[in-house]
């Protein structure tokens, strides 16, 4: 992947046009000399709104944004985002209308707004810029801003250029721009050094599957992510519908959201240790494909019957996640596209976690609501441990019956962990244009981690 150009701030000395951010349910907060403009063009401050405000040598004196009620900003995040792409190329800066809370989302949305993927197609002119508010933390936004950008990226590119080769290159070239550590087993070397449900599930594709181990950071707490990198998944011998295939490039958002989440650590030269474990495989059809009712042993030592093929992301994120213990950690997060139940249960906006600790999941909570980067709490729920011991082996990878499949399977991978965990079950996909969230593959859950962090690991 070729690195593209960073989003970014304004320089604040640049001559900027005056932007005011107008409530729908105040407009007569519009500036008076653009009252009558306003009036006479049926501006309301519906959300996403933009008007311009002409001078009197037919320049632009301001621009009017904008941000809809009360009650529609409760149903939208982002929602003054969408005028960097609808106001003309200059650069801006906000005059009024916002509280100081809501300046760094105003901020943050604009930058995300500014992303399009365009590695198959003519680049899109770019966004209107906008100097950052005073009292933003600019180098942070512009960090995370990035981190996203690099999320979206390798989960909006196809398989033919994001194999797991190819994603090994990609997080190769993020060590090499933070100076990180990074060695990875590949192909049958997987099975000498231990990793056989790696291989297992990953070893039916043209592109052997391997393991990604990154590691920067020389003091403070240690934090570990895993990443599911299932590059494409076709559902192995339980092969998927069509319809349920169409997205499946997107099933290593965990991988890409554990690797923007890294950026915005290094980047920002958070005081930790940092690993980040992706097993990267692709879940294809073979001769030599793993089949259903087989036994895999675990790095573990578990025992697992395989009952669907399609339920391959918890076996390559079990060996990795026994690795990750193996060592010290203070923390151990999983990030996977790994359940249809998931999205069933909360739908395509919200991060599904699993965690034993009150403590983590209050920080979460709140850290989410701060940076408009929603999650929701589901249980590791223990009654339904049984659910998953089939009996003829330690664990079953896909219990029959179809209820709670999410809780089943951050049942599954809890057996793997035994330090402080914390599991994400997201989506990875935006499935129509929001504010600051093209249509294509996002980020879940990395902001909320990112700010909850100091509670995290006592930083």
């Amino acid at each position: 992947m070729t690195d593209r150009t960073p989003a970014t701030f304004a320089a604040p000395d640049t001559a900027a046009i005056p932007l005011h951010i107008i409530d729908a349910d105040a407009t007569d907060a519009i500036p008076a000399a653009a009252r009558m403009w306003a009036q006479t063009s049926g501006f309301t401050g519906a959300a996403g709104a933009t008007l311009l405000i002409p001078d009197a040598d037919g320049g632009i004196a301001m621009a009017l944004v904008g941000q809809g009620s009360a009650a529609s900003r409760r149903r939208t995040r982002f929602v003054t985002a969408s005028a960097a792409r609808k106001l003309p190329a200059g650069t801006y800066a906000i005059a009024s209308g916002l509280t100081d809370a809501a300046l760094e989302e105003a901020a943050l949305g604009w930058l995300l707004e500014s992303y399009s993927f365009d590695r198959y197609t003519k680049p899109k002119p770019g966004a209107a810029r906008l100097i950052a508010p005073d009292g933003i933390d600019a180098p942070r936004l512009e960090a995370i801003a990035a981190g996203e950008a690099l999320t979206r990226d390798l989960i909006n590119t196809p398989t033919s250029d994001m194999s797991p080769a190819d994603l090994e290159d990609a997080a190769r070239s993020l060590a090499r721009r933070h100076d990180a550590q990074i060695s990875v087993i590949t192909g049958d070397d997987l099975l000498s050094s231990n990793f056989p449900m790696i291989h297992a599930v990953g070893r039916a594709s043209a592109t052997p599957p391997r393991l990604i181990d990154m590691s920067w950071g020389d003091t403070g707490p240690h934090l570990t992510l895993v990443g599911k990198g299932v590059c494409f998944d076709t559902g192995g011998l339980n092969i998927k519908p069509g319809s349920s295939m169409g997205l499946m490039k997107k099933d290593m958002g965990g991988a890409a959201t554990v690797l923007g989440l890294a950026h915005m650590i290094m980047a920002l030269g958070l005081p930790i240790r940092l690993r980040v474990l992706i097993p990267a495989v692709e879940n294809s059809i073979s001769a030599n494909a793993f089949r259903p009712q087989d036994i895999l042993t675990s790095r573990k030592g578990l025992t697992v019957e395989v009952n669907n093929t399609d339920a391959e992301g918890r076996l390559v994120l079990a060996d990795a996640l026994a690795l990750a213990c193996e060592s010290h950690t203070d923390l151990v997060i999983s990030m996977a596209t790994l359940t249809g139940a998931a999205r069933v249960a909360v739908g395509p906006d919200l991060a599904p976690f699993f965690t034993d600790n009150e403590d983590t999941a209050t920080a979460l909570t709140r850290a989410a609501a701060t940076v408009a980067d929603p999650v929701w709490r589901l249980p590791f729920y223990d009654p339904y441990e049984d659910m998953i011991e089939p009996g003829i082996a330690d664990l079953d990878n896909a219990p029959s019956g179809g209820f709670a499949g999410s809780i089943t399977a951050a049942l599954f991978l809890r057996r793997f962990t035994d330090k402080p965990y914390i599991h994400f079950d997201i989506y990875g996909w935006n499935p129509s244009a929001k504010p600051a969230r093209p249509k294509g593959g996002v980020g879940m859950g990395a902001r909320a981690i990112l700010a909850a962090l100091p509670d995290l690991l006592k930083l």
